[in-house]
């Protein structure tokens, strides 16, 4: 037995481990900057998102607010520590990282994300000034995974205004585990005839109630589009509630297969053995009025532009996964 594997039924490391309930990952951060008219502006341009509270405020006014107010969800935005504390962080190590060190010696080095319930107490306003501070909440006991034994760790992190008053609270859960061990060689290799390797998977998307149906109709070859039952409003990514009217009630449409190019990159790195590379990821603008962010196949790199024609493609990844995938429409003749 190794040392590690020691260290994983060590009665002590399990206490190391409970002693970070309750404590303090991150002290009260401030936000560079307060909440501002320009980056509501910019985030809902980015977004997509034209509804008048947030950018005109005489519409805000009229539905009752004082004046323009942030979309809930930019709460993070306003913390996030920004390019150059990110390339050249601050010396010294906090409880995350010493946290993220005792998780690595008892082997749980691997990490995915497995939801963040958001709770928000009131709507922020231009001239808020932001901070926010994150603990831990819990450490679950060992767990045995479809990726691997792990432990879930889940953090809350709470968002005060300037008068110290919460504003939204964020519980972030995480799922730290180890790696599956790498296969043994055969101990006669020169009398056993290898297998051919296995072809590698790609990552598997993070499926659940709300977005289930979008996966099954892919393995039928159906691109299917959300649509509230009381509105009609299309959505998309899925969600459990109309952002029009609230309504909890929806079912399908399915997408013409016709759209452009909205928006796209050309990702060189990281690498994974999944995938071609360069791989060209866009945003496609469906006919329907909706997005989605796909792949693009069948075309160079150079060789795509904002606003380009596209039609539906499938990719069949492998026979647990099918995915929408779009190339260039063909040209009319003229």
């Amino acid at each position: 037995m190794t040392g590690r594997e020691d260290t994983r039924q060590d009665t002590g490391y399990e206490e190391r481990l409970r002693a970070f309930t309750g404590r303090e990952l991150r002290p009260l951060t401030p936000a560079q900057d307060p909440v501002n008219q320009p980056m509501i502006r910019h985030w809902t341009e980015a977004m997509g998102d034209t509804n008048p509270v947030y950018t005109d405020a005489g519409a805000a006014r009229a539905t009752g607010r004082g004046g323009v107010v942030a979309p809930a969800s930019m709460i993070q935005a306003w913390t996030m520590r920004g390019y150059a504390a990110t390339v050249s962080p601050p010396a010294g190590r906090d409880g995350f990282a010493e946290l993220v060190d005792l998780l690595d010696e008892g082997g749980y080095t691997s990490v995915v994300a497995t939801d963040s319930e958001f709770a928000f107490l009131r709507e922020l306003e231009p001239g808020d000034h932001v901070a926010v501070r994150e603990s831990v909440e819990s450490i679950s006991a060992e767990k045995r995974t479809g990726l691997g034994t792990g432990r879930f760790v889940t953090t809350l992190k709470t968002y005060t205004d300037q008068h110290g008053e919460t504003v939204a609270t964020q519980r972030w859960r995480t799922l730290r585990f180890r790696p599956a061990p790498a296969s043994a060689p055969a101990s006669a290799p020169e009398a056993v005839e290898e297998p051919s390797p296995s072809p590698v998977l790609r990552p598997r998307p993070a499926i659940n109630r709300d977005n289930a149906f979008f996966f099954e109709g892919a393995k039928q070859h159906l691109l299917l589009i959300q649509r509230c039952a009381a509105c009609s409003t299309l959505r998309h990514p899925p969600g459990p509630c109309c952002p029009e009217c609230n309504s909890l009630e929806w079912d399908t449409v399915e997408a013409s297969g016709r759209g452009h190019v909205y928006s796209y990159v050309v990702n060189h790195h990281p690498r994974h053995p999944a995938f071609d590379f360069p791989l060209v990821v866009a945003v496609v603008e469906l006919a329907e009025g909706t997005r989605l962010i796909t792949n693009l196949t069948g075309v160079a790199p150079d060789d795509v532009a904002i606003g380009m024609p596209v039609v539906l493609d499938w990719l069949d990844a492998d026979p647990d996964l099918t995915l929408p995938v779009f190339r260039p429409a063909p040209t009319e003749a003229p």
